[in-house]
């Protein structure tokens, strides 16, 4: 058998036994004992050791030609009762008897740690497909088997060919009880993976035991509800970016325009837009991070990585994006947006398929009816190669446009500020130009929109609004400097603030001898406040990083803008209320309650322009309400910022131009009422696409004894009130 510090010294290099490597198995190898491979059983596999009476004499069997050739017996099974009584004759001569085979059978620990061999009858056959795949790529198995199946495949391998039996191993802890203790079948202390599965699904499962400390060697508690946490944190969102894709790709066709086809990635690599430049650069980044953990079999490591990349293109991309991804910046851009979305969860679906199979084939399934040239199913498709360009300095200052944003909510909870009501001017103090320049430049509607501010002021000075202090991290520096830590961080905490900016500058100090870098000590920014202003007027936040300021004072030019926030808010809890779909079109009609009306008649004319652009149409008097309008919903408000209303959805209705259409019919108002009742009665959509199929005309022949008229769209009628409203506005 090979000594214990060969086998130490074979286990340190690039082996990947994780986690348990420089532990368990360590200990296990530095204290280990003789192993007697024999065990007197009758079932097993025989030891080929022949041996006389005296013992002087023994021959191990190194084949069966070898125990045939020898025993002049013809073997055709090596089960024991077949070949206990073979007996060889003694090489000394009759008067020394013959040999028999010694009663023990093998430890069947030897049988498993000679799988390697065994299952290709190595060395009696298949040679140079053994040696051109030994030692294995990968073995997983229970942290039981480390002074098992892994110790037993070392100690043979070792002895055998002086090197590991595999490259590669992954450890499994023990699935425990929510208790801590082990799963019992007569204690009934843990639920019944049919009803996990049936509850939340098979890959809901596989992702909660993949981010468990189980893939660590580790034990687990199990607990149904992480499989839920899983489903919530991971699914859901996931499942909610695929579906606002659906949702506006067929909203595109409900809207006349070409069915929805992914542009080629080619082309969205240069769309100038900063967000989609961001996630395509993450969603490089993710394959990437993947790819290198996967190679590295750092399985636990993939689970939070998707958290958070799915996180942002839910929490960033989608929601900072829902105009272009509704159309409301043109046709072309929506194309642009959606496409880009698509690649994206067509990306995540290819990562994640070996850890969520049914899932990813479902979403992709429906996706790859767009393109014709996709794979039957997402297991057919190669896994994604990191080849596109990624854009660090972007990631980064996204990820810091999403702090400041973090750091500004923080404010406005500390001060009852609700995001609807809007605010006059954030100060952004970071020593980055380039970061300040991308927060002021390309990020800064993304900013106002979601922060709802007037203005945004890039500052790079950052002792013109707060002072300096340098804090070590104990965390980082602790075990590094042991005794010289209190010298150090006496020394720290004392550097000036010019000491301060040169470091950060520099990336680097040395004290009391130690080098330490930007991630060994924390500088803290603490703000300081005009002497003429008060914590409820101007407050700020900060991480380490980036200072953010608040101008927290009220404003009566800003009123208008946060009732008109907190209208729209109320208008689409009301769709939500009605069960609407976002390709629903319904109009939304406004009636003002109480006397003084003249407050929320200049906020609907001030702010027009948003609430038609967050709505998608116009928000109209409710005197223009048609008779033969259908209300789906409608509900009253009362408290909104101190006013009063009701505010009723309907469904799109034709406008008629009285005149015009009594032309068409030479003045006979029977049939010019016939002909609106016709065109009343027909489905919204299918006309407005005939319209549009058209050109803005469609031939109607529906008047008995009457030729057929062309009704022309602008002229004769406009498909909805919003239009009369918008034409009336602008005349």
């Amino acid at each position: 058998m090979p000594s214990r510090e060969k086998l130490e010294l074979l286990v340190r290099p690039g082996l990947s036994i994780l986690l348990t490597k420089e532990k368990r198995f360590h200990n296990w190898l530095e204290n280990a004992r003789d192993w007697a491979v024999s065990r007197s059983r009758f079932w097993g596999t025989p030891l080929p050791v022949w041996i006389s009476e005296d013992g002087e004499e023994k021959i191990v069997m190194d084949s069966i030609g070898k125990l045939e050739k020898l025993s002049g017996v013809e073997v055709t099974d090596l089960h024991r009762h077949n070949i206990d009584h073979i007996t060889i004759p003694s090489s000394r001569g009759p008067e020394f008897g013959v040999l028999r085979r010694i009663d023990e059978v093998f430890d069947c620990w030897f049988e498993s740690g000679s799988m390697p061999y065994a299952y290709i009858h190595y060395p009696f056959e298949n040679v140079e497909l053994f040696e051109n795949n030994f030692p294995g790529h990968f073995v997983a198995e229970g942290l039981d088997q480390t002074r098992g199946w892994f110790y037993t495949l070392m100690v043979l391998s070792t002895a055998l060919f002086g090197k590991p039996a595999f490259r590669n191993l992954i450890c499994n802890g023990l699935v425990l009880a929510e208790d801590g203790k082990k799963m019992s079948k007569k204690l009934k202390n843990y639920p019944s993976p049919l009803d996990v599965i049936g509850d939340y699904g098979a890959d809901a499962l596989r992702l909660y035991i993949i981010n468990s400390p189980v893939v660590r060697a580790e034990p687990l508690r199990f607990k149904k509800e992480g499989v839920y946490s899983v489903v919530k944190d991971v699914f859901l969102p996931w499942y909610n970016a695929y579906r606002f894709l659906v949702q506006n790709a067929k909203r595109i066709e409900v809207e006349g325009y070409a069915p929805f086809v992914p542009i080629d990635q080619i082309t969205l690599q240069r769309s100038s837009n900063v967000l989609d430049q961001w996630i395509n650069s993450a969603t490089e980044s993710l394959v990437h991070f993947v790819r290198q953990e996967m190679d590295a079999y750092r399985l636990y490591t993939v689970v939070p990585y998707l958290l958070k990349f799915i996180d942002n293109l839910t929490n960033i991309y989608v929601r900072f994006n829902r105009k272009r991804l509704k159309g409301r910046t043109g046709e072309e851009d929506c194309r642009i947006a959606l496409s880009t979305l698509y690649h994206v969860l067509i990306t995540i679906c290819k990562v994640m398929a070996p850890f969520t199979p049914f899932f990813t084939e479902i979403l992709y399934q429906n996706m790859r009816k767009v393109c014709n040239e996709s794979e039957e199913s997402i297991h057919y498709c190669s896994f994604p190669q990191a080849k596109g360009k990624r854009e660090e300095r972007i990631e980064q200052s996204v990820s810091r446009m999403m702090t400041v944003i973090d750091l500004a909510r923080n404010i406005r909870e500390r001060h009852n500020k609700p995001l609807k009501a809007p605010l006059r001017e954030m100060v952004v103090v970071h020593p980055d130009t380039d970061f300040l320049e991308d927060i002021a430049g390309k990020l800064r509607e993304y900013v106002l929109e979601e922060l709802n501010i007037r203005s945004i002021v890039p500052c790079n000075d950052p002792l013109k609004y707060a002072s300096l202090r340098a804090e070590p991290d104990f965390s980082v520096l602790g075990k590094r400097l042991g005794k010289s830590m209190g010298l150090v961080a006496k020394e720290v905490k004392a550097m000036s603030q010019p000491d301060i900016l040169m470091f950060e500058r520099a990336g680097e100090v040395t004290i009391a001898g130690h080098c330490l870098k930007l991630t060994d000590i924390k500088v803290v920014r603490d703000f300081r406040r005009p002497d003429n202003m008060t914590e409820k007027e101007i407050d700020a936040a900060g991480d380490g990083d980036v200072l953010v300021i608040l101008d927290l004072r009220p404003d009566e030019s800003l009123f208008e803008a946060g009732v008109a926030r907190e209208v729209v808010n109320r208008i689409q809890k009301l769709r939500k209320k009605a069960a609407l779909e976002p390709t629903d079109m319904v109009e939304v009609y406004i009636e003002l309650l109480g006397d003084d009306k003249s407050i929320l008649h200049d906020v609907m004319n001030s702010q027009e322009l948003y609430i038609r652009d967050a709505l998608g149409s116009p928000l109209l008097p409710s005197a223009m309400t048609p008779s033969q309008a259908v209300i789906l919903c409608e509900e009253s408000f009362h408290g909104i910022s101190g006013l009063a209303f009701v505010v009723s959805l309907a469904k799109p209705t034709l406008t008629f131009s009285s005149d015009a259409v009594l032309a068409l019919y030479a003045g006979n108002t029977k049939c010019t009422e016939g002909l609106q009742t016709y065109l009343l009665s027909r489905d919204h959509y299918n006309l407005k696409t005939e319209f549009q199929l058209g050109n803005g005309k469609i031939t109607v022949d529906c008047i008995e004894g009457q030729p057929a008229v062309d009704v022309v769209l602008g002229k004769h009628l406009l498909l909805t009130v919003g239009d009369l409203y918008l034409s009336t506005r602008t005349e």
